[in-house]
């Protein structure tokens, strides 16, 4: 493969890796596995297949079963009608969506018992990756004949361009579902452009209720032993030729040309188990001063203010069900990412990833002696850390609470048309603005919204927020609370919630009947608004400048650290682009005198059974199967029934729903979590400690056959004994 950088770059790229690589880190690139010769390394640890079966760009293989499930998921196909396996908390906005308290799935789960009782569920795709190529070339020569510069070149609006305007003259134009996308890999130092087929016509189809699919709740996140039922099941509807089309009542189940066949045979200690998936993030190849800059401004602002709203909403929604089932995906959302901040700054500590990284700076330093392009970098990301994390702490605090905790305010730039439309008596323009604000205030009260929890969460936040920033980096408002509301936030907040042009429909109604320049100009939902996104702009535009010239430092020093340590195969960060994680099943032992077996049992569930915690409570019908140990076939040879299962796979956020599989191709479980001990992960693999925690097939199973009563699910997929 020609690269256009400096000569020996192909090597480097091959090579960008902090240490000796080892089988189980890595989230490889598909389509480099040939090159970078990872297909022998997986058949020493056990694979069966060859490159082609894994990844043929023409032909048919297992890559044409594994797709993006939602926005930020992983989904496989388990049957050749269109079937999907995900995890429970992936499906999670979807279940909420079709809950109601007459219809609570969040509770009680839902089966579909034949196709006419599958649900449309609008809003919701499953991408494909229909192709990937190299546009390394394309990039450096439109950098050299200077019609974008480097910088720019890694940037979304050019890469959007580029990927539209190959699309534009590809054999993909005008086919239905299909999308595209570029991307940098290795800083820059590679770029790759990924069409994908997307289609728009998903069902649900199954789901456990949240006492099997979230069993443990926020006390077991991100925690080994683990006994949680993390799965729901999804199908692809499409239209007669099979084409992506939306939701059509004679849409029929998409007949896939791949789809996994499902192992029961069981799993042993040291068993090969590779992970197609889509990772989010990872940021491997950060310096000590950027770890540092990530523990302080980027986790503590979020450990700091997700956890006041989280409080809130924990109270609101035990004290009801109506609540409960509105703020159920939105709480899960916050609360996951809020105990992996937690987790990892403690990990960070405990796993000395700060020393890690300064011993590979040391060795990085003596290897860039005499070389311009290399020597001196790290220096220089080190100084623009300097000076711009103070800053990022104030823009991720405030982030976190007035845009991430408080969802009501108002859309002023409608209010700006509106004043505008007035002045000028512009009656087009006044008639299309109050329509856009009617549209926004739905947009705001919708199904899942509830105004007085909202407002307790402000109540809660905005003295949260001023206690951890300095009076100084306080958005403006902050000034009229004092002056105006001699520093009482309660009533603050309840004059924005009360007596603002969207605060209720009355409100609106009266203003839409009669809309003034005045009453926009005093309402104190669009002075709030303003002063809010005024702040977080005036905050991300010092930051960006502060860092500029960062993305090169980068890529040079990414460059180099693939130079440094040829040829070892090495991976870039993850960037929600398909890869390829393989590993085994292991157990671990994460501190003295305690080892973790590699699997957990039925039998947990009844020794977690909590009836008075609603993170434990155990279904009646489930106990009694556990009991009467009613497994049927999915059970280990001892009787036992397992629930999940520990691998050495190399995995982040993203790959929550990926299959797990076996070294002959066949699925036997789903990924949906990492442990504690390793949540330092995402900035330092752990050789010792970093393990991805599965679903066991066999558990799915059992749930499906044994509760759900959905045999004839069981019998659409290709089950290997």
């Amino acid at each position: 493969m020609k690269i256009t950088f400096k000569k020996g770059l192909l090597a480097a790229v091959a090579a960008l890796t902090v240490c000796t690589a080892r089988a189980d880190e890595g989230m490889w690139l598909l389509q480099l596995m040939k090159q970078q010769n990872s297909i022998d390394m997986m058949k020493k640890q056990g694979l069966k297949l060859e490159a082609d079966d894994l990844y043929n760009p023409n032909g048919v293989s297992l890559k044409d079963a594994v797709g993006i499930f939602g926005g930020g998921c992983t989904g496989e196909i388990i049957s050749p009608e269109g079937l999907i396996l995900t995890n429970h908390h992936c499906g999670y906005g979807a279940i909420q969506q079709h809950s109601s308290v007459e219809h609570d799935y969040l509770t009680d789960g839902f089966w579909a018992m034949n196709r006419s009782e599958e649900l449309p569920t609008p809003g919701l795709k499953f991408r494909f990756v229909h192709r990937i190529v190299d546009i390394t070339d394309l990039v450096n020569a439109k950098i050299k004949a200077g019609e974008v510069t480097e910088t720019d070149a890694l940037t979304y609006p050019f890469l959007s361009k580029l990927a539209k305007g190959e699309l534009e003259k590809s054999d993909l134009k005008g086919k239905p579902g299909i999308e595209v996308r570029a991307l940098p890999f290795y800083a820059g130092n590679k770029f790759y452009m990924f069409y994908y087929k997307v289609y728009s016509d998903v069902r649900m189809v199954a789901a456990p209720p949240s006492s099997v699919g979230k069993f443990g709740g926020e006390t077991d996140n991100w925690m080994w032993p683990r006994h949680t039922g993390d799965f729901s099941m999804f199908r692809i509807y499409a239209d007669a030729n099979g084409e992506p089309a939306e939701y059509n009542a004679n849409n029929v189940p998409l007949k896939t040309p791949k789809f996994l066949p499902i192992s029961i045979k069981g799993l042993n200690e040291g068993d090969y188990a590779m992970i197609m998936g889509f990772p989010g993030s990872t940021e491997r190849y950060l310096t000590q001063s950027e770890v540092k800059q990530r523990m302080n401004a980027v986790n503590q602002a979020m450990i700091d203010m997700r956890g006041v709203r989280l409080e809130v909403l924990r109270k609101y929604m035990d004290a009801s069900d109506k609540t409960r089932i509105q703020y159920a995906s939105k709480f899960a959302g916050s609360s996951n990412y809020w105990k992996n901040s937690i987790g990892m700054n403690k990990a960070i500590i405990d796993n000395d990833v700060l020393g890690a990284k300064a011993e590979i700076e040391k060795k990085y330093a003596a290897f860039a002696q005499g070389k311009p392009e290399y020597e001196g970098v790290v220096e220089k990301i080190d100084a623009i850390i300097e000076k711009s994390t103070p800053t990022l702490r104030q823009l991720y605090y405030t982030n976190e609470a007035l845009r991430g905790a408080i969802e009501f305010g108002s859309t002023y730039l409608i209010m700006d048309n509106i004043k505008k439309a007035l002045k000028e008596k512009n009656d087009s323009l006044l008639q299309a603005s109050k329509k856009q604000l009617e549209n926004a205030y739905d947009g705001i009260h919708n199904k899942d919204y509830d105004h007085e929890v909202d407002r307790a969460v402000a109540k809660a936040i905005l003295p949260a927020l001023a206690k951890a920033l300095n009076a100084d980096e306080l958005p403006s408002f902050y000034q009229t609370i004092n002056e105006e509301f001699k520093g009482d936030y309660n009533a603050y907040v309840d004059n924005i919630y009360d007596n603002s042009i969207l605060s209720n429909r009355k409100n609106l109604d009266k203003f839409l009947a009669k809309p003034t320049v005045k009453a926009i100009e005093k309402d104190p939902a669009t002075a709030y608004s303003l002063s809010k996104n005024e702040k977080l702009q005036e905050l991300g535009k010092k930051y960006m400048e502060l860092g500029s010239g960062m993305e090169l430092l980068h890529k040079a020093y990414i460059r180099g650290l693939g130079e440094m340590k040829q040829p070892v195969p090495s991976y870039p960060d993850a960037n929600f682009t398909m890869r390829l994680t393989y590993g085994n099943v292991k157990s671990y032992s994460p501190r003295d005198a305690v080892h973790y077996n590699y699997y957990t049992t039925a039998d947990g569930i009844l020794e977690k059974e909590n009836p008075e915690n609603r993170e434990f409570v155990v279904p009646a019908k489930l106990k009694e199967l556990i009991q009467k140990k009613d497994f049927g076939r999915y059970a280990m040879k001892d009787g036992i029934m397992p629930v999940c299962f520990l691998t050495t796979n190399d995995i982040t956020g993203g790959n929550s729903g990926s299959p797990v599989i076996n070294g002959e191709g066949q699925l036997i479980g789903c990924a949906f979590d990492g442990n504690w001990e390793s949540l330092s992960g995402d900035i330092n693999f752990d050789n010792n400690l970093q393990r991805c925690i599965a679903l066991d097939i066999r558990y799915v199973l059992f749930i499906l056959d044994k509760l759900g009563n959905c045999g004839h699910l069981i019998n659409e997929m290709n089950i290997v004994e």
